[in-house]
């Protein structure tokens, strides 16, 4: 069962994904207007960190998306964010913070119940809104990978071991090795850190490096 926190200042937003969230099974263990507010009651309650944290692009607390998202990260919840989607800047500083996609308040609620669900499960989320946040920043969408980190990404995100993958390339294991941790040193220094191989895997479909189906048809280990 999904554990959900909802950080939103308008109540009646949170009051209608608290309803959603118990029709579709999830438990809603947060529901408040701020990060710090959450992370006082993850103290005082000693509760376990939520399984996802929806959280509000812009609250009006005067703290930044970036400062929220990497907090509640830190804490070790994965973060949607649930925006109104007409400030792709923001929504870029979100993502490169470390949320694990966005979804907008237009969005139908079984779209955001989805969501939920996708991120939960340790999936990458790519939506429309997604897409129109990271649509021509080459700043953003550009590690300068070279030919043959691209091509060890590709087969590693897919869902090949490393060793599998060197023989499929015809190189040694600690080439591929050393172009992996080379490929996560450049996503760094662009601002979209990728530690696990989930985080490449949604790196390499960002860049079109690896299609959906591809992620899709093998999975990650």
């Amino acid at each position: 069962m999904t554990r959900v926190a909802l950080i939103d200042d308008h109540e009646s937003v949170r009051l209608g994904l608290e309803a959603a969230c118990a029709r579709a099974g999830s438990v809603v263990v947060f529901s408040g207007a701020g990060v710090n507010a959450y992370l006082d009651w993850r103290a005082s309650s000693k509760s376990q960190p939520a399984d996802v944290v929806v959280l509000d692009l812009t609250l009006g607390d005067g703290t930044t998306v970036t400062e929220n998202v990497r907090r509640v990260v830190a804490d070790g919840s994965s973060v949607i964010i649930h925006s109104v989607a007409d400030r792709p800047a923001a929504v870029r500083e979100a993502l490169s913070a470390g949320a694990a996609g966005v979804v907008s308040k237009a969005s139908k609620i079984d779209d955001v119940i989805g969501a939920i669900r996708t991120v939960a499960h340790g999936e990458p989320l790519n939506n429309i809104e997604w897409a129109s946040a990271v649509e021509g920043d080459r700043a953003f969408a550009d590690a300068q990978l070279s030919a043959r980190e691209r091509d060890v990404l590709r087969l590693y995100a897919a869902g090949l071991p490393l060793k599998m993958v060197a023989d499929r390339l015809g190189v040694a294991y600690s080439t591929a090795k050393e172009n992996i941790n080379r490929v996560r040193v450049k996503y760094v220094e662009v601002g979209r850190p990728a530690p696990t191989k989930v985080d490449l895997l949604r790196r390499a479909m960002e860049d079109g490096i690896l299609e959906q189906s591809e992620g899709d048809a093998q999975g990650v280990d």
